[in-house]
């Protein structure tokens, strides 16, 4: 990385502010060295994990033109120079030279200059083979020589390896002796880097622990979470720090991209190649061959699929004694399928955040004070999230307090769309349902307790009950505290999901839940057709209009309704809709739900809540599919339409605080029922006028009862004197609260 100058210092070169893609770049004559030591060199690095630039054939030209070599030169934290008796003869390995010192003085990258079979006293003052070859070049690149003469001069004047000097003159002895020096300077190098990066250090020893480094045995590890979290960067900090350990590394980066554009048998053979030192034939089976005997290290970065863990680590018997497999995922499904212990990634915190985003948004200086409450808003906006708050940074980086007040209020209303992308990397791998569920989620049902959400959103097809488990396994939303929760940038992208393709016009949506898109759709013509609606949630309570338009019924394709309010007299030819599924109402004024008689073949919830002008209920043989019924707080409403006992897949009754009911239907086709919920209902309830007899169920004394019972979650029995229980074969909560 760059080194720092202070303001005062003249401006650096371009090249200055490239990254290191590279460890090492080997600078050498190929006549004299490629098929022999620099073969044997370049395969020690590349075996000690140490990312190698080697040409493999001699580019034509006489100059440094090529730009692939110019870039590899540029982007080495180490320059390699082999100096061998013919090396001065190449125009070519001197212009490399040249090139590789400048970067030296103008990026700080560490040059190591080895003497191979010829003495550094050649090299510095040119003579012999040295001294031979640049009379030539006096003659054909005399522009050149003088740059030329300083690098041989200024390269060999530094600290450097003479291998008939060393380990007895044992080639292969020196050729591990320099590799592990280049090994630990790199070290130094990465544990530098790392530190710099905020938050990490905790991080990477939190991994380490993990991975129970030195101990023996074969450990997969899958460090998991949501896009932009980190996981990457973790996963190459720490291999940046261990890797050196093992007889044998690689990190495999990309994987979601890269099999889906080469197949997993090119990923196979590049760990070979990179394990190795070159290119190997075969798959699975010659990796399990390779590597079963050998400690190594393999980061499998961004797996998205089952079959690319089984190609690439099938199994801990395919690796030696020692070995670590880090897998980075986004689907914690994978990891446990594939029984690896799963590192849940941690967002940054507080105090983390803000060194972050302060590192990119001022280039690390203090900010002024009119941005400091600026800066708390979009750490707050990104929520830990690094790779937002670097994007965030980054471009407020050179704008005034003005631009950033814009840039903020531009955000809550467009997601900056690079962090948009990231995040739907997820969100695209997503089935159709899938993808349904979460939109739903993030639409309504954020912060909504949740199992009354999963009973909704069951009513609505989406089976939640495995589909709200994959979606968490997918880091898209979270459980806390018994309430629905996800990241507050995911949120935002389902809600940009919903509205990006007609952001004006929220009667296209397929989801209404703003207050200020259900006052335009209200505004509009009452005859305008909605049919893109399929599902809204409205609190028309807090709005102030004294009624709202009949736009309910004009929203003929609903599926999902949840009002606050009087939905303006629902009861017309065209509601509810064929299709709805599940309808919410409450503090409506209605006193009925609808006129005559509905065929609703797929609704199958009903909740209505402290609808104080209710009357009747709707006929319920219409509703053949309804499971869920429950009534809050409807003080005017009689009786309970004699249809409600011929329904046989209900599985959940709660009537609460109905005090005017009088007449209530036998309930013995009610074969399924789940839940039972009679409160504050004193003039109807006593229950054992409900039901004399279910199907296969017999009278019990209440002692009996209590013992049938006793196995059952939340059973509620209070102020109530006498009632004879059934046996349960499906019951699993009985509520009889002041009855």
């Amino acid at each position: 990385m760059a080194s720092s100058s202070s303001s005062s210092s003249p401006r650096a070169p371009a090249i200055s502010s490239q990254p290191w893609n590279h460890d090492v770049f080997l600078n050498f004559r190929g006549k004299d060295t490629r098929k022999t030591f620099v073969d044997y060199l370049y395969k020690a690095l590349v075996q000690q994990g140490i990312d190698t630039y080697k040409d493999e054939e001699t580019l034509p030209g006489d100059d440094l033109q090529h730009p692939s070599l110019v870039k590899a030169i540029e982007e080495s934290h180490i320059g390699v120079i082999v100096f061998s008796k013919n090396y001065a003869d190449s125009p070519w390995c001197l212009d490399e030279l040249t090139h590789i010192m400048k970067c030296k003085d103008m990026r700080g990258q560490i040059v190591i200059p080895i003497f191979y079979d010829v003495d550094p006293s050649e090299v510095r003052i040119q003579k012999r083979k040295y001294g031979q070859a640049f009379a030539k070049h006096e003659l054909k690149n005399k522009k050149k020589v003088e740059s030329w003469r300083k690098a041989l001069v200024d390269a060999s004047n530094l600290s450097g390896w003479v291998p008939k000097n060393i380990a007895n003159r044992y080639e292969s002895a020196a050729i591990k002796e320099i590799v592990d020096n280049i090994s630990s300077r790199l070290q130094l190098v990465n544990s530098s880097v790392n530190e710099k990066l905020i938050g990490i250090v905790t991080r990477v020893q939190r991994l380490k622990s993990a991975l129970q480094i030195g101990l023996g045995g074969v450990n997969m590890i899958g460090i998991w979470g949501g896009g932009g979290g980190g996981k990457t960067t973790l996963a190459s900090s720490i291999y940046d720090e261990i890797h050196r350990m093992f007889d044998g590394c690689c990190f495999v980066a990309n994987i979601r991209e890269e099999s889906s554009r080469h197949g997993l048998e090119e990923l196979q053979k590049q760990i070979l190649k990179k394990m190795e030192g070159k290119s190997i034939g075969g798959g699975r089976s010659l990796i399990d061959k390779r590597f079963r005997n050998r400690k190594v290290l393999i980061v499998l970065d961004d797996v998205n699929h089952l079959d690319q863990l089984e190609a690439l680590a099938g199994s801990p018997d395919w690796f030696g004694e020692g070995s670590r497999i880090i897998i980075t995922t986004r689907d914690e499904h994978l990891l446990k399928v594939h029984e690896v212990v799963v590192h849940d990634i941690s967002l940054l915190n507080v105090d983390e955040a803000i060194q972050l985003f302060h590192k990119y948004a001022f280039r690390g200086s203090m900010p002024m004070e009119d941005y400091e409450q600026l800066s708390k808003e979009v750490v707050s906006y990104a929520g830990g999230l690094p790779f937002a708050l670097t994007i965030l940074g980054s471009s407020l980086c050179d704008k005034n307090i003005d631009q950033w007040r814009s840039a903020l209020a531009r955000l809550k209303k467009i997601p900056d769309n690079k962090i948009l992308e990231k995040l739907k990397i997820s969100f695209n791998g997503l089935t159709k349902v899938q993808k349904d569920l979460f939109l739903d989620i993030a639409c309504f049902f954020r912060w909504v307790e949740k199992d009354t959400a999963m009973e909704m959103l069951d009513a609505n097809g989406f089976h939640p009950v495995i589909g709200v488990e994959e979606l968490r396994q997918k880091a898209l939303i979270t459980i806390l505290d018994g309430r629905f929760d996800m990241h507050d940038l995911l949120q935002e992208m389902g809600h940009y999901i919903v509205r990006e393709e007609h952001p004006r016009n929220p009667e296209k949506h397929s989801r209404v839940w703003k207050k200020e898109d259900v006052l335009t759709i209200c505004a509009m013509d009452a005859t305008m057709e909605l049919d893109m609606i399929e599902a809204i949630k409205a609190d028309y309570s807090s709005f102030r209009e004294a009624k709202p338009p009949p736009i309910l019924a004009n929203m003929r394709n609903l599926r999902y309704i949840q009002w606050k309010g009087d939905p303006a007299n629902p009861s017309g030819n065209n509601f509810p809709p064929r299709g709805l599924c599940c309808l919410v109402l409450e503090y409506a004024i209605q006193d009925q739900l609808w006129n005559g008689y509905k065929y609703l073949p797929n609704l199958k919830m009903i909740k209505l809540w402290q609808l104080k002008n209710l009357v009747m209920t709707p006929n319920f043989d219409g509703i053949p599919l309804l499971e869920r019924f429950k009534l809050h707080g409807c003080p005017k409403l009689k009786e309970i339409h004699s249809s409600f006992g011929r329904l046989d897949k209900l599985v959940c009754l709660s009537i609460i605080d109905c005090k005017g009911i009088k007449k209530f239907p036998s309930i013995s086709r009610f074969k399924k029922i789940e839940t039972l919920s009679f409160a504050e209902c004193p003039r109807v309830f006593k229950l054992s006028k409900i039901q004399r007899k279910m199907d296969s169920l017999g009278d019990e004394d209440m002692s009996s009862a209590v013992r049938e019972l006793s196995d059952l979650n939340n059973i509620q029995l209070r102020y109530f004197r006498y009632f004879r229980f059934f046996r349960r074969e499906y019951l699993r909560k009985l509520d009889l609260g002041f009855c």
